[in-house]
């Protein structure tokens, strides 16, 4: 499956016609539990990982909140 994940064309080694959120974060060893999820611009909010899917040629932002002083 092809995406276009943080502005970069990426290849997913899937089987699948779609992933969850949750699929494509394992996945891709993103492991930080602070993180917003937009896909094609929309927000997925994180009760909805599980079941918000990523299509073939859909655009995944996926963005680490980070706090600090």
């Amino acid at each position: 499956m092809n995406i276009i994940l943080n502005h970069r064309n990426e290849i997913l080694d899937s089987e699948k016609d779609s992933l969850s959120v949750n699929e494509l974060l394992k996945l891709k060893k993103f492991s930080f539990t602070r993180l917003i999820v937009k896909i094609n611009g929309k927000l997925v909010k994180r009760e909805f990982f599980d079941s918000a899917s990523v299509k073939e040629n859909d655009n995944v932002e996926i963005i680490h909140m980070i706090s600090g002083g």
